[in-house]
């Protein structure tokens, strides 16, 4: 073989290995995972949407450490054994230097293992439940937890909302529904509320009149149901067939344009808590929600609000860091002090975010902004 063409077989193998390492010089490669496909499907999608949105803005402005952002997203299904799959595929094969996902905890908890022990930092946007942080010091989230989400929920229920007798029901199955039912309970008591009802079911359950009619039957002034937006909706169905007029009150898992499609007239008086709300005048939220817009046609919801937001501190703590090594961006985000669209953000030593919580109202059709609470 001639010496030049075996330099131009060199210089191609060496080229492609230098770009497909996470930091090569041509592109930042970070990972991007939510369910696109499947049950909670536009949690995905505007997970996806919320992260592409603030790749676009730091590649419009050079990029990171001088490199342009290049996205690898992947769909997990809301499928915990998908999201351990995509978690793989995104380190060993696409060779990404950190990760923005993905949404459900139940999915998160399958995929921060692989990233922890490929050292690759990840930030979840929404996986509220405590455990996810647990995992290992590569881990962190932009959301606060359940056991905060939980506490809030019962503190509007038992001040706010006057409710002294509640009924429960929940996904057994589902790791953010049952922490989310614990930390409401535990709270709930704490103030002198009575539990009259703790009700669980499986998951993919389509009929729930069985554990609505043990709880109805008791009275209860009001129902805690964190489940996500498909099974909140037919529970609220079911409970006003059953003859329950009074509030049900839930968790993030509510914030979907599908609830009111699904629920219709019945999820009128129903409240959740949530991590942001498009009606809140800060000036960083009203400019999102401009710029969402123009570029979506749609208002953004707290997952694409929170997507943006992880993704936006993920890339500022590369900045911070000089370079792309896992180690390096660790311990940057670990100084994280960002102003963000659902709030300052700062981390606590399990790197679960310090910010505060908002209360949505559904009332005529339409989620309401309600009140803040601040940790």
């Amino acid at each position: 073989m001639k010496p030049f063409a075996l330099f131009l077989i060199v210089a191609v193998v060496l080229a492609g290995t230098f770009v497909s390492c996470g930091g090569g010089s041509a592109e930042f490669r970070l990972g991007g995972v939510g369910p696109v496909t499947g049950a909670a499907a536009t949690f995905g999608v505007s997970t996806k949407q919320g992260i592409e949105m603030a790749v676009a803005e730091w590649n419009a402005k050079g990029g990171v450490l001088g490199k342009q952002i290049k996205l690898f997203f992947g769909d997990d299904k809301g499928d915990p054994a998908e999201g351990a799959t995509v978690y793989t595929k995104l380190i060993q094969q696409d060779k990404v230097s950190a990760i923005v996902g993905t949404v459900m905890s139940k999915v998160t908890l399958a995929g921060a293992p692989i990233a922890q022990q490929a050292k690759v930092p990840m930030i979840s946007p929404t996986s509220t439940n405590e455990k996810v942080t647990q995992v290992g010091d590569y881990i962190y989230r932009a959301c606060f937890i359940d056991p905060f989400q939980g506490t809030v929920g019962a503190l509007f229920a038992y001040n706010d909302l006057g409710a002294k007798k509640a009924g429960e029901l929940y996904d057994v199955g589902n790791d953010y529904t049952k922490g989310l039912a614990e930390a409401f309970k535990a709270k709930y008591t704490e103030l002198g509320g009575q539990i009259i009802g703790y009700e669980a079911h499986a998951t993919g359950t389509t009929d729930f009149k069985a554990q609505l009619t043990k709880i109805i039957q008791q009275k209860p002034d009001l129902l805690y149901v964190p489940d996500y937006y498909n099974d909140d909706a037919l529970i609220a169905k079911q409970a006003r067939e059953l003859g329950f007029k009074g509030p049900i009150l839930g968790g993030d898992g509510w914030d979907s344009p599908e609830l009111v499609k699904i629920g219709g007239s019945a999820v009128e008086n129903c409240f959740f808590t949530n991590h942001y709300s498009p009606e809140d005048t800060r000036p960083i939220v009203q400019d999102f929600v401009k710029k969402f817009k123009e570029k979506y046609n749609a208002e953004p919801d707290a997952l694409a609000a929170l997507a943006y937001d992880a993704a936006n501190i993920m890339l500022d703590a590369v900045k911070r860091a000089g370079k792309t090594d896992g180690t390096a961006v660790r311990d940057a985000l670990k100084a994280t002090d960002y102003q963000a669209v659902s709030g300052r953000v700062t981390f606590d030593a399990n790197r679960n975010p310090v910010k505060s919580a908002v209360i949505i109202e559904i009332k005529d059709g339409k989620q309401t902004y309600k009140t803040t609470v601040n940790p």
